[in-house]
């Protein structure tokens, strides 16, 4: 996921109260994690993942209704094939529980993708659609949104990660290949000889899909160390961020909806 450095958790640590030592515990009693905030138990952690995966789940098949039954047919598949097999070996109670994983895995599996595709086909050509998909990366990556764009809603957002700096440009390509020119000239002369990527999303030749957009970006060559990067991040903040509002999660139903759905695209 795209890491954006907040200034609350400076504040909170360099506050008037003295910050519990990590991984001990408050005078309550409460435990601490490393990151000084009281420890998620297991199940609750499971909890939440539970009532994710079943939100994800009736979003999706509110989208696509022939989710249940592809996934049934894919369990289906996979627990008659382990099965036969187990059978020809003279063994099938020893490969039921296989099936049972394997299929359980398979079923998923095409969760998973029905529901990123689900996630795209929703935000494919509304404003701010790629900020959603690069914000939902894995990894160091740091996003600022919309630090350059028009009136018409047209943006240009930075990503910062070992690649370099990496400008993504949505809306009319006419307009937003002007925009990218201007960028990739005010950050030239900030990060020197570090590699500036310049990406356009779109259907047109030369431009790159938006449900391929995190795959391209995350495929680009690691030109930077982790400690280039954090350099470099730091050169960056002179520039500042946002310049122009970019709707945050673009999906029709707001914040949780993006949430869930970005779960799943993430285990996909």
């Amino acid at each position: 996921m795209a890491r954006s450095k907040s200034s609350d958790q400076a504040a909170q640590s360099g506050g008037g109260k003295a910050a519990a030592p990590k991984g001990g515990a408050t005078a309550s009693g409460v435990k601490l994690g490393k990151n000084g905030e009281p420890k998620v138990g297991r199940l609750k952690k499971l909890g939440n993942n539970g009532r994710m995966m079943k939100q994800a789940f009736t979003l999706t098949r509110r989208n696509d209704p022939q989710l249940p039954w592809v996934m049934l047919i894919a369990f289906i598949v996979v627990f008659a094939v382990v099965e036969l097999i187990g059978i020809l070996l003279d063994s099938p109670f020893l490969f039921l529980p296989f099936a049972l994983i394997l299929g359980a895995l398979a079923a998923l599996i095409i969760f998973g993708r029905r529901a990123q595709g689900s996630a795209y086909r929703q935000v494919e050509g509304q404003p701010g659609a790629a900020a959603w998909v690069l914000e939902g990366m894995r990894g160091d990556w740091r996003v600022s949104s919309g630090v350059a764009g028009t009136p018409q809603m047209d943006a240009v957002h930075r990503v910062l990660g070992r690649p370099g700096v990496i400008l993504v440009g949505e809306g009319s390509a006419q307009r937003v290949r002007g925009l990218l020119a201007q960028e990739k000239k005010k950050i030239a002369r900030v990060v020197g000889d570090t590699p500036i990527y310049d990406v356009m999303v779109g259907d047109d030749e030369g431009q790159v899909p938006l449900k391929k957009l995190s795959t391209h970006v995350m495929k680009l060559p690691r030109n930077l160390s982790a400690a280039e990067l954090n350099s470099l991040g730091r050169r960056m903040s002179a520039l500042g961020g946002a310049r122009m509002p970019v709707p945050g999660g673009p999906l029709p139903g707001g914040r949780q909806m993006s949430v869930s759905q970005r779960q799943v695209r993430r285990r996909g």
